[in-house]
């Protein structure tokens, strides 16, 4: 009964109908132990090994036909137990091919995060985007609507692939990504909050994205300040271009002469997005003396942007904006001050404008000040981790009589002793600080209370995680160490 529970959630979830079928093919790629998931994050929460599988699907693409596109599905593998579903989106591609579907490929790195969620327990997702992967055209880059479809149709396949091959989930979902993949989980959080309520999404975690494209990225875009990756000017104009083609009908009529012929040769597919970085920088310091991105925009063009609210670039920008609303669930904005490419003030907009619209459970954090944008993945995905254990909830496909079923832990915050009652033994308790590392460990063989002195940790945030004898999470707490 429980497996058609669990079958039966994910079809009323996902628009209530499976009238129009979306998968078009899985195609498994491989496998990894939970031992090797270990060794590769240095994480000691990962409780199981991972299968990992390229998907395609049906979807829109640019211009709103139908198309397959392609992603990453990971799954945990042992298939004995319910788990909740996470989509992860990635952040900016250096070419087509440079995608989470071509996992154990070059380009595909980032496909490796898939394996630490399943490795945690979940069930992941992690979709290509329009244009990207097998999808036909150029990507529409941080464009809302089409990054939205191309994750939701993504998550109806994945189910559908789910009901038929005993992997199970409950009515958990979990929401994350980095970098543009901030972007497009924020863009993805706001649509399911605001077209199926709260009740449709867990939590959600937002790293280091574009959030204020209107506002921010505009000023940073149009203003003189040197800008050491100019090529997400073009990546930009190019992507909304292909949405709606009202930008431009050739390149020079939007970007100066000297500038086309390098956009068009990435446009085309000829080099990568960091080759065409390379060149601009180069080209914009020997024509105006720095690498300002704006500079390669024409004089007239530029004008017109500044001066005329109602332009075609100032009107698609403010309506792919993701901040201006107030999530209802608990949901985190992760950032580093000290952000090269992505000005850490769209975090600061995003927390005050949701804050203003009386966002309830919302936190926003920099992570690590001195840290640049490659050098904040890790403490971001580490409190990711951490704020999504915290509310993570795995259930047996199976009846267990030796699953604790009610653990309480206090108090919390704590000062010197924690507490943990409803213990029946033989389960496992983890420790654990925010930086990831086990701070204590150990096994409480019989049916007791536990309890952990506190005296001496560091004041901040640690999760408590106990484990069943066989490896099953049957509790993970956030807990507060206080000065007293």
């Amino acid at each position: 009964m429980k497996h058609f529970v669990g079958i039966l959630l994910i079809f009323c979830f996902f628009f209530g109908t499976t009238h129009s079928q979306k998968l078009v093919s899985v195609t498994y790629k491989g496998a990894r132990t939970k031992q090797q998931i270990t060794t590769m994050f240095s994480l000691p929460f990962v409780k199981y090994g991972a299968k990992y599988y390229a998907v395609n699907y049906i979807s829109p693409d640019a211009k709103g036909n139908q198309d397959t596109l392609s992603g990453l599905m990971v799954v945990p593998d042992d298939l004995s137990f319910e788990y909740p579903r996470l989509v992860y989106q990635h952040g900016t591609s250096d070419c087509k091919t440079c995608v989470p579907s071509r996992y154990g490929s070059s380009g595909g790195e980032e496909g490796q995060l898939g394996l630490l969620f399943a490795g945690l327990g979940f069930v992941t997702i992690l979709p290509d985007y329009v244009g990207m992967g097998d999808g036909r055209g150029f990507q529409t880059y941080v464009h809302g609507a089409t990054t939205v479809s191309a994750s939701m149709d993504m998550l109806t396949a994945c189910a559908e692939w789910s009901a038929t091959n005993s992997v199970f989930t409950n009515d958990q979902l979990f929401v994350t990504g980095y970098s543009q993949g901030g972007y497009a989980s924020m863009a993805l959080h706001k649509y399911l909050e605001e077209t199926q309520g709260p009740i449709s999404i867990t939590a959600a975690a937002h790293l280091s994205g574009p959030y204020s494209l209107s506002g921010v990225m505009r000023d940073l875009i149009l203003g003189d300040v040197p800008y050491f990756y100019p090529a997400y000017v073009p990546n930009t104009v190019l992507g909304f271009n292909e949405v709606n083609g009202n930008l431009f009908s050739d390149l020079n009529e939007f970007f100066k002469a000297e500038y086309v012929a390098d956009i068009k040769r990435y446009y085309d597919g000829v080099i990568s997005l960091t080759s065409l970085n390379i060149k601009l920088i180069q080209l914009l310091q020997s024509n105006t003396g720095a690498s300002v991105g704006g500079r390669m925009i024409r004089d007239d063009v530029k004008e017109e942007i500044k001066n005329n609210p109602l332009h075609p670039a100032n009107l698609i920008l403010k309506e792919n904006d993701v901040f201006d609303w107030a999530p209802q669930i608990p949901t985190r904005i992760f950032y580093c001050k000290a952000d090269d490419q992505v000005p850490y003030l769209n975090s600061i907009v995003a927390r005050d404008t949701m804050s203003a619209n009386g966002a309830p459970n919302l936190m926003v954090t920099d992570v690590s000040p001195s840290s640049n944008h490659g050098q904040c993945v890790t403490p971001a995905i580490t409190n990711t981790v951490l704020f999504f254990l915290s509310l993570q909830k795995i259930t047996s496909s199976v009846n267990d009589p030796n699953d604790v079923t009610t653990v309480n832990i206090y108090p919390n915050p704590v000062s010197d002793l924690l507490m943990i009652e409803g213990l029946s033994g033989n389960e496992t308790i983890a420790i654990t600080n925010n930086q990831g590392q086990v701070v204590t460990q150990r096994q409480v063989l019989g049916s007791e209370i536990a309890n952990f002195d506190f005296s001496n940790f560091p004041v901040g945030l640690y999760l408590i995680s106990v484990h069943s004898e066989s490896g099953k999470t049957i509790k993970t707490q956030k807990v507060i160490k206080s000065l007293d």
